[in-house]
């Protein structure tokens, strides 16, 4: 049976000064990455510059690996800024260099992908540009159309026609040949979108019934927008929520699933949403773990909603990472067959949530408390309470800081001891400080905010798969030559 992390690690002292397990260097940038975006605060601070020193640590060890991770973050989490910055350190590392060029090819999925990829390695690195970036940047620059380039045609350090200039990609016909003249000339025809329609036309109730009749708007943008849509009382609202309730569109969208309740918690502050609108985004939720396997038997699922846990995860917004915790916790629930669900901060708070609920509608029964942060609550209370479950699945940033001086594991022997040898413990990283508080034979270590996260418990308890693993053959084998 496959194992995570079976070895004990060498122990430490987290953030917080409590007694924690290292992690390795792999472990430790797979949480920092999944968990990541970039430039971004978190309660402790800052953890860019801390990311890119492990990130420049693994490229000597296993440039291969952070390939694997860059695409993987791209690809299956939907993570936009990091993937930039692994490919641009990558592309400074000698060893790195051979997976620049497929990397990016990969990774890049849109035009402003690879205007952010140059601006990080300028910004951080000066000129000249590696070869291996040069290639990569004129691959996918010759694959996007004149609408694709029109649309991300915007100011900024980097512009689209900075890369042209520094790849001077080769033309595979007169079309496109005119294409490139035109784009460095200014002249790319606008292309009709949402943000160019606002801007000309102003934000009125006969631009967004058209934007939605001719189909201008994309997913993201129609649910960033739902507010202005609503207020702006359209008549073809219905086909809003077909549009987003749509299992082909969910899947297709790739979005987080935070991104949903956020829509949920603003139009529950602006007192504008429906039911209609409520089960429309909740028909959106379920269909992104359509594909996840059940949890059979009984779990016990906590989520930490400490103080360190409460700060926004961007300065653009509202969601803590304490939000997130619940909903992923939630999302959890409902792909069980049985549950306990519990939060904590100091104190541990029963919070039974029904497998048949709506996932939002239960996310949104939870309260967040604040304040410091034990752990151990939750498995105490098996304990204490002598109750079999077949695994344990904790959402924590794991900055212990009260409660017993020991490793929560120690509780996690102690319960194998007394109640059940064999149950299985899931350690879902929610911030990634670098320290965790579980280590050993059949303890799952995962990290991110995706669903795909809930992917890999039955995986890992069935010994088919394990985080790490399934990033470290995800694209470039061992076999790869460049």
């Amino acid at each position: 049976m496959s194992k995570f992390n079976w070895i004990r690690t060498e122990k430490t002292l987290n953030i917080s000064g409590h007694e924690a397990y290292e992690m390795k260097s792999k472990e430790k940038l797979v949480t920092q990455v999944l968990t990541s975006l970039f430039n971004e605060d978190k309660f402790y601070g800052d953890n860019s510059e801390t990311l890119v020193q492990t990130v420049r640590e693994v490229i000597k060890e296993d440039p291969r690996f952070v390939a694997n991770l860059c695409i993987y973050a791209r690809k299956e989490m939907h993570l936009r800024s990091i993937s930039h910055v692994l490919i641009g350190e990558l592309a400074r590392f000698q060893s790195g260099k051979a997976y620049v060029r497929r990397a990016m090819n990969k990774s890049i999925e849109r035009v402003d992908d690879m205007t952010e990829i140059l601006s990080y390695y300028i910004n951080t690195y000066g000129k000249p540009i590696p070869n291996s970036m040069k290639k990569g940047l004129s691959d996918r620059l010759s694959t996007f159309d004149e609408y694709q380039l029109a649309k991300y045609n915007r100011d900024g350090s980097v512009k689209i026609k900075d890369i042209m200039c520094i790849v001077h990609p080769k033309a595979k016909d007169e079309k496109q040949n005119d294409m490139y003249k035109r784009l460095l000339e200014g002249k790319l025809e606008t292309p009709i979108t949402w943000e160019t329609q606002l801007s000309a036309r102003g934000n009125s109730k006969e631009v967004w019934e058209e934007l939605i009749e001719n189909k201008n708007l994309g997913y993201m943008a129609m649910l960033r927008n739902l507010r202005n849509i609503i207020k702006a009382n359209v008549s073809n609202i219905n086909k809003v929520y077909e549009f987003l309730a749509e299992k082909h569109n969910v899947e297709k969208s790739k979005l987080l699933p935070f991104r949903y309740y956020s829509a949920y918690k603003m139009l529950m502050r602006e007192g504008i949403g429906t039911s209609r609108i409520f089960d429309t985004l909740e028909t959106a939720i379920k269909h992104s773990t359509a594909n996840i396997e059940k949890l059979l038997g009984k779990t016990l699922i906590s989520a930490d909603v400490s103080g360190s846990m409460n700060c926004p995860i961007s300065k653009k917004s509202n969601m803590t990472c304490a939000e997130i915790a619940v909903l992923m916790m939630a999302l959890a629930n409902y792909i069980c067959e049985e549950t306990i669900t519990t939060t904590f901060d100091t104190n541990i708070y029963m919070s039974n949530l029904s497998t048949s609920n709506g996932i939002i509608a239960n996310a949104n029964s939870i309260r967040v408390q604040g304040g410091g942060t034990d752990i151990s609550l939750s498995i105490r209370y098996l304990l204490r309470n002598k109750i079999f479950v077949d695994r344990i699945i904790i959402l924590s940033d794991n900055e212990i800081n009260r409660g017993y001086r020991v490793v929560c594991q120690k509780y996690v022997d102690e319960y194998r001891r007394k109640i059940n040898p064999e149950v299985w413990i899931h350690a879902i990283d929610m911030q990634g400080y670098g320290t965790q508080q579980f280590s050993g034979n059949k303890v799952n270590l995962i990290a991110g905010w995706s669903e795909k996260t809930l992917d890999f418990i039955n995986k890992v308890e069935q010994g088919r798969d394990n985080l790490v693993s399934k990033i470290e053959n995800y694209y470039f084998s061992e076999n790869f030559i460049s």
